[in-house]
C-alpha cells in the first residue's frame, strides 16, 4: 500500500498550519516526521486520518484521490493513527475498549423473536378488530400497549450480544503476532501507561490497518519501554505495515526510521535518511538555527536548606501506599534530580509536596514553615513553583485563553487586580511579554490554551511558574513531548533560575536530562529512595539498574 499527500496545504484563521505538503509512505518502511512544536506535524496527521479536510491538495492512497470526511473513512482505507493523548475507557477491559466501535456479535438462538413477531402481529390485528366493532379506546389501548411492550422486550432478549469470548480471542492473537503482551481481561485503569499504548495499537490492528501514524509515541514511556515499543515497530514493518513516527528525539530517528522528512513552520524543509543525517543537522533543520545539544552549567554552590521532606508517606487513589518513609532536602542554589520508572511513586511525591494530594504521616518544610497540610494555593503562596507532569490535566485550563491561563495564580494580586476587578490590560500585557520571551507560538494571547502545539502549551506554563521569584521549583517530567529547541530554552531556563538561588526539585523518566541538569540524582523505587548520587559517580546505566530495584 502507498499513501500520499501531494500539495497539502491548510489553513486556519490567522494561521498557515501546512503549506503545499508532499508526502508519501509505503508498506514496510518506517518513516520519521520530525519537526520542532507547532510546526504542523499533528495537524497533517489529523488530515491523513480524517480529523480536518484540508483547504487545498489531495490524498493519493495506492494512487486513487480519496476524500476523508472522517476517522471512518480513513480506517476503511487502511489508515490507523495512534494518538498522543490515548482514547479509551478506563472503565472497561482491554477487550473491550479494542472491539469498541466494531463488536463481533453473536446471535442467540431462542424462541424470542418468533414470540415477538407473533406479539406485534397480534397487536396489529386487534387494533383493527377493536376499531371494527367499536371497543372501547381505553381497553383497545391499553390491550395494544401491553402486547407492543412484550413484542419489545423479546427483541431484546434476541438481540445480537457481544462475543466476549471471540473479542478476548483476537487480542491475543493480535498480542502474540506482534509482541504486544497485554492481558485481554485487564481494566484500562490498572494499566501502566506503556501497556495501555499497547491497547491503542491492538486496536488499530484489529481494525486492519495497514499504515500505521505514531503521534509522539515515546513521550510518555520509560526507556525500558521505549526499547519494547521499537521491537513492537520493527513487528509491523516486518509484516508489511507502514510506518509515519512523530518524534522530538533524534536519537530514535536514527534508531529505527528508514527514510526522515522534516517539517518547520508548515512547510517541508528537508527529506534525508538516518545514513545521511546527524543528530545536531537534524536538530539545526527543525529549528532553523545552530542548536547546543548540552546543558552548560557551572558548578553549584548550595545554600541553605530550603526544602525539607521528612518520613514522608503518601496513598495512592486506592489507598495503597506509594510513598513509603521518604526523606530529603534541597538546598537553595542546586538541582537535585529525581529518578525512575514512572509508576513508582514520583507523582504522589510530587502532589504532596505541591499540596495536591495529603500525606498519611511526614512532614515537609519550606524556609522552615510546615506546608504538610496546605492547600495548592498556600503552597503556591508560600514560594512553590510547581511545573506538572500532565500539563493538560493540571497545567493548563484548556478552553481559557493563554493570558487567562498565565495569570491563573495570581489574578487576585496586583497589578492584575485591585481586589475587586480584574485589569485585563495588565493581564494581557503580561501574557504578551511572556509569549515573545519564551517564544509561545500562538496566533495571539487571546487563543484558547488548546490550540496550542503540546510544546508550546508546556512553554506558557513555564512562562507562568518561572515569571515570579519562587524559592522552590518543582518540574515533573519538564521537558516530556517538545522539541530540541524547546528542550534547549527550557533547561537553560532551569539552570538560570538554579543560579539565581532557587531550589530546583526534577522528576524525570529522561535519564539522559537526569544526569545533564542534576547537581544530585535520587532515584526511587516501589516509593522508596532507593539510591543517592551525583552525575560525576554514576552511568546512566547505574541509573538503570537502581531504577529496576538495585540498591547503591
Amino acid at each position: 500500500m502507498e499513501l500520499e499527500l501531494r500539495g497539502i496545504t491548510k489553513r486556519f484563521p490567522g494561521v498557515i498550519a501546512n503549506e503545499d505538503v508532499n508526502l508519501t509512505v509505503r508498506s514496510g518502511e518506517i518513516l520519521g516526521l520530525l519537526g520542532e512544536n507547532g510546526a504542523g506535524k499533528s495537524t497533517l496527521m489529523n488530515i491523513m486520518y480524517g480529523l480536518y479536510s484540508a483547504t487545498e491538495g489531495d490524498i493519493l492512497v495506492d494512487g486513487e484521490v480519496r476524500a476523508f470526511h472522517g476517522p471512518s473513512d480513513a480506517i476503511a482505507a487502511g489508515i490507523g493513527m495512534v494518538h498522543q493523548h490515548f482514547m479509551l475507557v478506563p472503565v472497561m477491559s482491554v477487550a473491550e475498549n479494542v472491539v469498541l466501535g466494531v463488536e463481533p456479535l453473536k446471535k442467540k438462538r431462542t424462541p424470542w423473536m418468533f414470540l415477538g413477531l407473533v406479539a406485534a402481529t397480534l397487536g396489529l390485528l386487534l387494533t383493527m378488530v377493536f376499531n371494527l366493532f367499536g371497543v372501547e379506546e381505553g381497553i383497545e389501548g391499553g390491550m395494544v400497549v401491553l402486547l407492543a411492550a412484550f413484542a419489545g422486550l423479546a427483541w431484546i432478549l434476541h438481540k445480537d450480544a457481544l462475543d466476549i469470548a471471540e473479542s478476548r480471542s483476537e487480542v491475543e492473537e493480535i498480542s502474540a503476532k506482534y509482541g504486544l503482551a497485554v492481558d485481554p481481561d485487564a481494566l484500562i485503569e490498572d494499566l501502566p501507561v506503556g501497556l495501555q499504548q499497547r491497547v491503542e495499537i491492538i486496536k488499530v490492528l484489529f481494525r486492519e490497518a495497514e499504515i500505521i501514524i505514531f503521534d509522539e509515541p515515546t513521550a510518555v514511556l520509560t526507556p525500558q519501554e521505549v526499547e519494547e515499543f521499537f521491537g513492537i515497530m520493527r513487528s509491523l514493518q516486518a509484516d508489511g505495515k507502514g510506518v509515519i513516527f512523530i518524534t522530538h528525539k533524534l536519537n530514535e530517528i536514527n534508531e529505527v526510521c528508514d527514510r526522515i522528512t522534516v517539517l518547520r513552520r508548515g512547510k517541508v524543509v528537508g527529506e534525508t535518511t538516518p545514513a545521511e543525517s546527524t543528530e545536531q543537522g537534524l536538530a539545526e533543520m527543525m529549528v532553523g538555527r545552530p542548536v547546543d545539544l548540552q546543558v552548560h552549567k557551572a558548578d553549584a554552590k548550595p545554600g541553605d536548606v530550603v526544602l525539607e521532606v521528612q518520613h514522608l508517606t503518601v496513598d495512592d487513589d486506592r489507598g495503597h501506599p506509594a510513598v513509603s518513609d521518604v526523606s530529603f532536602s534541597v538546598r537553595a542554589g542546586e538541582i537535585v534530580g529525581v529518578a525512575g520508572i514512572q509508576g513508582n511513586g514520583q507523582t504522589e511525591l510530587v502532589e504532596a509536596i505541591t499540596g495536591l494530594r495529603p500525606g498519611i504521616s511526614g512532614v515537609t518544610i519550606l524556609n522552615g514553615e510546615d506546608i504538610s497540610q496546605g492547600s495548592p494555593r498556600h503552597v503556591h503562596d508560600a514560594g512553590v513553583a510547581h511545573i506538572p507532569e500532565d500539563r493538560q490535566r493540571m497545567g493548563l485550563v484548556l478552553p481559557f485563553t493563554v493570558t487567562e491561563n498565565v495569570v491563573l495564580n495570581t489574578y487576585h494580586l496586583e497589578p492584575f487586580s485591585n481586589g475587586t476587578v480584574m485589569d485585563w490590560s495588565a493581564s494581557k500585557a503580561a501574557a504578551e511579554r511572556l509569549i515573545e520571551q519564551y517564544d509561545v507560538r500562538t496566533p495571539s494571547a487571546e487563543a484558547p490554551a488548546s490550540t496550542l502545539s503540546g510544546g508550546n502549551q508546556q512553554k506558557v506554563i513555564v512562562a507562568r511558574e518561572f515569571s515570579r521569584t519562587a524559592p522552590l521549583v518543582v518540574a515533573s517530567q519538564p521537558t516530556r513531548g517538545i522539541d530540541v529547541g524547546s528542550i534547549e530554552y527550557i533547561h537553560e531556563r532551569i539552570v538560570e533560575q538554579r543560579d539565581n538561588g532557587a531550589a530546583i526539585l526534577i522528576v524525570s523518566t529522561e535519564l539522559d536530562e537526569i544526569m545533564a541538569l542534576s547537581d544530585r540524582i535520587l532515584v526511587m523505587y516501589e516509593g522508596r529512595i532507593v539510591a543517592e548520587t551525583t552525575p560525576d559517580d554514576t552511568t546512566t546505566t547505574d541509573l538503570g539498574l537502581y531504577m529496576a530495584g538495585a540498591t547503591a
